[in-house]
This record gives structure tokens, C-alpha cells and sequence, in this order.
């Protein structure tokens, strides 16, 4: 199935948008907010909201645009292309589990919400964990929370359903541990900590964790791709020995290579994000996102690693901007599964396709 063009013309029209309002060239203020609390720029993040971005993929009833997975992955490319640091794709989550005044104040940027759903390293299960909601207070540990200094509350995940806890609340501690590309990780452990409970749908939850982890293959192709483009231009005029590097066989044979990984990867992104638009079995979804998603955790630290070497001892200084790209792949590469998780989740789909 391929998209109508009505669609591509959607794409190609999210993309300009995006690219217009972050340039992937300019990457000053990527700099200036690396290793600073909250990490990201609160003006930019409303202005993200106002653009409807938060509720792209969300239906139309519910306050988004309507739009697809295809939309969705265009907008992150972009984004990544520009190393964006406001937490999106971690909002986004919030959004498709919340309803009413929430996901309004979501969408709005009047309020930003996160996701806090993990307790165990590499693990998708929301629900596992010794988290517990009992009596209108939540208590238990949860990891791994995006850019969480930033937040207005979080939502935990409890067997009982999702636990919607202020970020100011009493019995709230947030541990904040940097990461690689200068931003941070929250740890939060909540003790008898006030909190609302929501309603949780199994099922909403694991389509809202699979849009996530395309969103993060998306981001990591656009900075991969941005590392690529930047190594080429390198390439084509830095001199050795009189000689523009490019023109040397050994480094055209590295650079053929990783093109060839970013377009394996590309195929894999449109794949899924076509499976998951086209409304196919949720087999196939599930083992499309999870091929998307382990190939991208792969490919990201292999075509910035790359990228750095091929560049020379420059490539290795901060000063140098691909060396942020490799920062940012180091980062992500593991949100929302790592290569290996997605690998075996992958296979456990298999038998699924081969009956359907």
C-alpha cells in the first residue's frame, strides 16, 4: 500500500513546516541549553503546542489534527534533523492516554505531563513494577523519564489503572542523573505521594508505547541522516596530500555503506508507519514497529560513529557539531526498547503473521 497524494502532500507540507521552524544548520541553541535545568525552552514548547504538533496523530474528536503515522514520522525526522530537545515524543505518550481538561491543557502546552512507566531496565510492561495505588496515594520507583525536570506531573503506571501525580506534590523526590547529549533522565520515587487515578486501556497503552518507539526511530533517522549529510560535505572539501579526502576509494566504500544502512532504515520506518495507517492485524503492527525500532537503535550508533570518525581528529572535539548526533543516538537509542528487546518482541510476533 502506498499513500495517496493527498497524503504526501501532507508529509511534504509538515516537513517544510518543521524544517522552517527548527533549521537542522542551526544548532545554538541545541548548545546553549546542553546541561541546564530544565533542558529545554518552555516559550519553544508552547509554540510547539500551538502548532498543533502535540495532537498530530490524535483523532480530530479528541482535539488532534487526524492525522496519521506517516505525518507523525515526517514531523520527527525533522525535529531530529535539528537535534530538538523539548520532550515531544514522551509528551505525545501522555496525550493518547489522557481525556478531558487534561489532554486539553496537554495539547495547549498550558501544562506538560510525562510519562513515568518504567521501573526495569530495557522493559516495555508498564504494569510490572512494585508500584502500588491505594487510598489516593501512589507509591513505588519509576526510571528513565525523559527531560523530567520540565514536567508539571507525571503518569505513573499502577496495576489499578494510571496515576496522574503533580511534580510538587508532597512525598514527590525526582532524581535527575545527565545524560550523553547534555540533557537528563529522571528517576522519580513517589512515597505516599497524592494522585488521581485515570483509567488505563491495556490495549491504548501498548499502540500509545509502539507510537513512541516509531516516533524515536523517526528522530534518530532525521539526526542520522543530518550526521550523514554533514560527513559528505566534509568529504568533499577537506584536503589531504592535495587530494580531497572524498576522492580516496576506502573512505567512498564507508560512505556507500551507511547510505546504504540510512535507506534500509528508511524502508523499515515506511513500512510501519504504513502498517499502523492502514489499520493492519496487530501482529504485524507490533512486529513492523519493532523491526523499525531495532534496526534504528543499531543504525544510529553505527552512522554517528561513523560520522565522527570520518571526520578526523575534529570529528572527536566538542567544538565539532557532528559529535552532538552521536551524543543524541547514545541517548536515545535505547527509549522504548533496545535493539534486542525489539529483536525478540519481533519473533514472538512471527508465529502470529505465519497463522494470519
Amino acid at each position: 500500500m502506498h499513500p495517496s497524494e493527498e497524503r504526501l502532500e501532507n508529509i511534504r507540507m509538515i516537513r517544510d513546516s518543521a524544517v522552517a521552524f527548527a533549521p537542522a544548520a542551526e544548532l545554538g541553541r541545541v548548545r546553549e541549553l546542553r546541561y541546564q535545568t530544565p533542558g529545554f525552552d518552555a516559550d519553544v514548547w508552547r509554540e510547539i503546542a500551538e502548532n498543533g504538533w502535540i495532537g498530530l496523530s490524535l483523532p480530530e474528536e479528541q482535539g488532534g489534527a487526524g492525522l496519521g503515522m506517516g505525518e507523525y514520522c515526517a514531523l520527527l525526522e525533522a525535529l531530529g534533523a535539528a537535534l530538538v530537545p523539548e520532550p515531544f515524543v514522551p509528551a505525545v505518550l501522555a496525550a493518547r492516554l489522557l481525556g478531558g481538561d487534561e489532554l486539553a491543557a496537554q495539547l495547549t502546552g498550558e501544562r506538560l505531563l510525562l510519562p513515568a512507566l518504567q521501573e526495569g531496565i530495557d522493559s516495555l510492561d508498564a504494569a510490572a513494577g512494585n508500584t502500588r495505588f491505594s487510598g489516593g496515594r501512589v507509591s513505588g520507583p519509576k526510571i528513565n523519564i525523559p527531560m523530567a525536570a520540565g514536567a508539571d506531573g507525571f503518569l505513573v503506571s499502577t496495576p489499578e489503572g494510571l496515576a496522574l501525580v503533580e511534580a510538587d506534590a508532597a512525598g514527590v523526590e525526582l532524581a535527575l542523573q545527565q545524560t550523553q547529549d547534555g540533557g537528563h533522565f529522571g528517576t522519580l520515587t513517589l512515597t505516599d505521594a497524592p494522585a488521581r487515578l485515570l483509567p488505563l486501556d491495556a490495549e491504548a497503552l501498548a499502540d500509545a508505547l509502539d507510537e513512541a518507539a516509531l516516533g524515536t526511530a523517526a528522530y534518530l533517522l532525521g539526526g542520522a541522516e543530518q550526521a550523514f549529510a554533514m560527513t559528505v560535505d566534509y568529504l568533499r572539501t577537506r584536503k589531504q596530500f592535495g587530494q580531497v579526502i572524498g576522492t580516496f576509494q576506502a573512505l567512498q566504500h564507508r560512505a556507500v555503506d551507511l547510505k546504504l544502512q540510512l535507506a534500509l532504515w528508511r524502508a523499515s520506518l515506511d513500512a510501519a508507519a504504513i502498517a499502523c495507517d492502514s489499520g493492519a492485524p496487530v501482529a504485524q503492527r507490533r512486529a513492523a514497529v519493532s523491526r523499525a525500532k531495532a534496526r534504528s537503535a543499531d543504525a544510529a550508533l553505527l552512522v554517528t560513529r561513523q560520522a565522527v570518525q570520518l571526520h578526523g581528529a575534529i570529528g572527536y572535539t566538542d567544538e565539532c557539531d557532528v559529535g552532538l548526533f552521536l551524543r543524541k543516538a547514545m541517548t536515545l537509542a535505547n527509549l522504548y526498547g533496545s535493539s534486542a528487546l525489539h529483536r525478540r518482541r519481533y519473533d514472538a510476533h512471527m508465529p502470529s503473521l505465519a497463522d494470519a
